[in-house]
């Protein structure tokens, strides 16, 4: 008998107690169960891969910035909008589907999760919202979490006003020629607007808006300003960042206060940069997608930075220049591991400063008061956006 015949008649006898009533597997019975993400702390933050770079749905994920670590995960639509309550409770999304994939009855939506639990707890169709390259002033919330503002642009510029208590529209703002929203306060927006000014919506005890502008204070073909420009809801501090490098510090409100704009570049001891007019001369310039972040309580300005020519306002930052925004000097400029288009951090004491390889979709953790790397998570996304982090 050869080898083969006895290693066939040994597998045949292994196997043959299966087929001699040997006992079936009892499997479990399956169990539901909700789970529950750890209390959120100030190093909890969310974090978008908006994915716009190729036809795919988006992520928003929830990361624990002291241990770069994913907490979980919600999908959201291409291209979509998130934004987070500063007592993280709970966070909207406001994104797109269509009803046959790609085509077919199209609904525009603001979703509400509980951030402990990620579950969604209303899911409200609107009228429409702007489906365009994602920036996070495309939705924004009320100091009190009481309105959440999408903007939109069908069949014109304009904000839906959404009652986040019943979920319900409650308006429709037109803001001809303007864009974004910018809250201020528990019952009011400002809006960008292609003259230069900014429009500014106070929704009356009657719900009924009530618009003013402020004088023009940059001329966008000339110095146009950067749209992610950091802005707090809860005192109305605004920093508006042109592409030379000019910060207009803005007073949000019924009738906005725009101040005299200081220099990026003379705040670190530089001359202060040209803007259209001579546009091919290198200097140190602002630059990237979510190019700047503000800590509140430090009064502290980060700015993406790089050497380039005035229509570089795209090109990712290679350092991080943190200034004092009560003196507009530049405290401290930190180079980066990887050029960067987005910066945030958190707003705690000891802050986290937050950075983004988009070669390889690697998320960067610093110390945000000395700029050392301390810990990278590979592979979150190749668009990210830092949302919020509690309190902000």
């Amino acid at each position: 008998m050869g080898l083969s015949s006895l290693l066939a008649g040994g597998i045949a006898l292994l196997a043959l107690p299966a087929f001699a009533g040997a006992a079936e597997p009892i499997l479990q019975t399956e169990q539901s169960d909700v789970a529950t993400l750890p209390a959120w702390g100030p190093h909890t933050i969310l974090v978008v891969d908006a994915v716009y770079t190729h036809n795919k749905d988006g992520r928003a994920y929830v990361v624990d910035a002291d241990k770069g670590k994913l907490l979980g995960m919600v999908q959201a639509a291409y291209n979509a909008n998130v934004a987070l309550a500063p007592d993280a409770s709970r966070f909207f999304v406001a994104e797109t589907t269509w009803a046959r994939g790609n085509r077919g009855e199209r609904n525009d939506l603001l979703v509400e999760y509980n951030a402990n639990t990620l579950g969604i707890t209303a899911d409200e169709k609107l009228p429409s919202r702007a489906l365009v390259t994602p920036k996070r002033n495309n939705l924004g919330l009320s100091a009190d979490v009481s309105r959440a503002y999408v903007y939109q642009m069908s069949p014109s510029n304009a904000v839906e006003v959404v009652d986040t208590k019943t979920h319900t529209v409650t308006q429709t703002v037109d803001i001809p020629g303007c864009a974004l929203v910018y809250p201020w306060g528990n019952d009011g927006f400002s809006s960008l607007c292609a003259d230069g000014t900014l429009a500014n919506v106070h929704l009356e005890a009657d719900g009924k808006p009530a618009m003013t502008h402020s004088p023009a204070f940059f001329e966008p073909d000339h110095d146009g300003i950067f749209e992610q420009s950091p802005s707090s809801s809860k005192d109305g501090k605004a920093y508006f960042i042109s592409y030379s490098g000019l910060v207009y510090e803005t007073q949000l409100g019924a009738q906005a206060v725009v101040s005299k704009p200081w220099s990026l570049q003379e705040g670190a001891g530089l001359k202060a940069a040209p803007a259209a007019d001579k546009p091919l001369e290198v200097t140190w310039r602002p630059g990237g997608w979510q190019m700047s972040a503000l800590h509140k309580s430090d009064h502290t300005l980060y700015v993406l930075m790089h050497r380039g020519t005035f229509w570089t306002h795209k090109e990712a930052g290679t350092e991080v220049w943190v200034y004092d925004t009560t003196t507009h000097k530049r405290l401290r400029r930190m180079p980066l591991t990887k050029a960067s288009t987005m910066v945030g951090v958190t707003q705690d004491a000891n802050p986290l400063m937050f950075t983004a390889d988009e070669g390889t979709g690697g998320f960067i953790i610093s110390d945000a008061r000395t700029g050392k790397v301390l810990r990278v998570m590979k592979a979150l996304g190749t668009s990210l956006i830092f949302t919020a982090a509690p309190g902000e």
